[in-house]
């Protein structure tokens, strides 16, 4: 939204005046529409999403008084800029009217160009950045919905896990351990104790995965390398998609804890996507640190995504790809999705400061 045109509106009954203000206007390189009655106005209104109108008071049939007050009386049209236009209501009783009818600034004739391009500026950006804000608001709503539904699942997920297969692990060990009484030999003892530590093995090996897989301990003990190493690893295994790991500079310096933390969930999140819908065969995720800027990329050899998508419009991007832009933009870097022929490149970058000792750093 920050970099897209807006729609300005420009009404006036006489040909010549709706051709002066479009060539003061053009070099602002807004969408610039052209109606030439109050009438025609309105059908262009409720066309298009207009975020300026630039009017004449003095029309015949419908005056610009009467088609601000028919504008603001349109739920859609309550917040639209209306500048009016006027080389004989200038008085402060007919200012006054002009406001009092929704209009929010007046421009005398003879129009002086830079101050007409200067105000309409103004209600050009101020209707970006209230769109901007809008889409945010819902961005968040969106995501704050979706991670209490994430924590839900999360939740019966672990509660399963912990029944189906730590609490069946443990119940089966008890049951043996039971069985080692005074009544049975030696050797059933020692046999069955043998059986229950197995199961026992089992069970804490299902405990580090399910750590491990909530939040690495290799993440703070040794930094991002060796976390997405090892998450990487895992997911090739699992998934059955081949997936390597470039990492640039080979002695990678450790990073801020929240900047490690969040490379590694927009990694993760993003092979996740991979796995579920791009129907690939491979996949690599790259690393790299230069000029204070760390980059991370996934990259898949999968079916692609459309371009809606990969230009992040709203409505197209899923909860998932959302947080991840929260993430990334509130360290003040930027994500892009392109596509890549085959497949898929999710890229990251995001400016980096920190130093850490020499000593701190890992190699791989």
């Amino acid at each position: 939204m920050p970099n897209e045109k807006v729609n300005i509106l420009m009404v006036d009954d006489q040909p010549g005046k709706l051709l002066s203000y479009e060539v003061i206007l053009e070099e602002l390189g807004e969408n610039l529409i052209k109606a030439s009655s109050g009438k025609e106005a309105l059908e262009c209104l409720l066309k298009d999403e207009i975020a300026i109108v630039l009017m004449d008071v003095s029309m015949p049939d419908l005056d610009g008084f009467e088609l601000a007050e028919m504008i603001r009386q349109h739920p859609r049209f309550q917040t639209t800029a209306i500048i009016f236009i006027s080389a004989v209501h200038m008085q402060d009783i007919d200012q006054l009217k002009g406001y009092q009818r929704g209009g929010v600034d007046y421009i005398s004739v003879p129009v002086i160009p830079e101050l007409l391009r200067a105000k309409v500026t103004v209600f050009a950006e101020l209707f970006r950045k209230t769109k901007q804000l809008e889409q945010l608001n819902g961005d968040l709503r969106r995501l704050s919905s979706h991670l209490i539904t994430m924590q839900d699942e999360e939740r019966r997920r672990i509660a399963r896990e912990l029944h189906d297969g730590l609490g069946q692990d443990l119940v089966a060990a008890k049951m043996l351990l039971d069985q080692c009484t005074p009544r049975i030999s030696e050797e059933s003892k020692i046999e069955k104790a043998k059986q229950a530590s197995g199961i026992m093995d089992l069970a804490i090996q299902q405990v580090r995965s399910m750590s491990h897989l909530l939040h690495p301990p290799l993440l703070d003990e040794v930094g991002i390398v060796s976390a997405l190493t090892w998450y990487v690893e895992g997911f090739s295994k699992r998934s059955g998609i081949k997936t390597t790991v470039g990492i640039e500079p080979a002695e990678f310096p450790r990073l801020e804890r929240e900047l490690e933390i969040t490379i590694f969930r927009v990694v993760q999140e993003a092979l996740t996507n991979v796995f579920r819908h791009a129907q690939a065969r491979q996949a690599w995720v790259n690393l790299s640190n230069r000029a204070n800027k760390v980059t991370a990329s996934v990259r898949d050899d999968g079916q692609g995504v459309s371009q809606r998508v990969a230009d992040l419009k709203p409505g197209s991007i899923g909860i998932g790809i959302g947080g991840m832009k929260q993430r990334v933009r509130e360290l003040g870097g930027d994500i892009t999705i392109s596509q890549a022929d085959p497949g898929t490149i999710l890229e990251i970058v995001i400016p980096c400061s920190t130093k850490v000792p020499l000593e701190m750093r890992v190699s791989v």
